[in-house]
């Protein structure tokens, strides 16, 4: 059993620990708790872990967020894994700051990562986690705060949030996405 777990974010010093890189980050944590090393490859940096008898094959797209597809689509073939075994970890400005939300398949939400899959991939049937930023920008600003750090308030909660998002990435590997959306998918993801 094969799974593809696709960070989205923007490589580069000037975009760590923004917001629209939160794909990036929870990749980290997953990599930091399983000592993993990403490898520059084709169109992304590569690592692998084993968790419960399961292989999970993590992805940080070099191709920045708006293009993420190629990578998605490139790795998917080049690892044989089916569609159904995909998970896109990305930032979303329509749930609020603290929602972790998982969803078999769905719209892009303006998210131009997720835009861009879909478009590539010829459909939106797979797996995302949504991970909350909230949309406190005024008008005209929201590329500002999609790529804006986090707020010292935020970054608080930040941490407590990816170790969250880490086992919820875990559960859809073993126990399916059915059921992890049972399991994770509240109102509130302090908890």
């Amino acid at each position: 059993m094969k799974f593809l777990i696709v960070g989205l974010g923007n490589f580069g010093d000037e975009y760590q620990n923004t917001r629209h890189n939160i794909g990036y980050a929870i990749s980290d944590a997953i990599s930091d708790l399983n000592n993993i090393t990403f490898q520059d490859k084709r169109y992304a940096f590569r690592g692998e872990y084993k968790y419960k008898g399961r292989t999970f094959v993590l992805i940080k797209p070099t191709t920045y967020v708006n293009l993420s597809g190629i990578a998605v689509n490139y790795w998917l073939q080049k690892e044989k894994i089916p569609v159904e075994k995909l998970l896109v970890l990305v930032d979303d400005i329509s749930l609020p700051f603290g929602s972790l939300r998982l969803r078999p398949a769905g719209g892009d939400a303006g998210h131009n990562g997720l835009n861009n899959i879909t478009t590539i991939l010829g459909h939106s049937n797979y797996a995302r986690l949504r991970f909350g930023i909230g949309s406190e920008f005024g008008k005209g600003a929201q590329v500002n705060y999609v790529l804006g750090k986090w707020t010292n308030e935020e970054e608080k909660q930040v941490a407590k949030l990816v170790n969250k998002s880490v086992e919820i990435i875990q559960s859809f590997g073993t126990i399916g996405i059915k059921r992890t959306m049972n399991l994770y998918n509240k109102k509130n993801s302090f908890d």
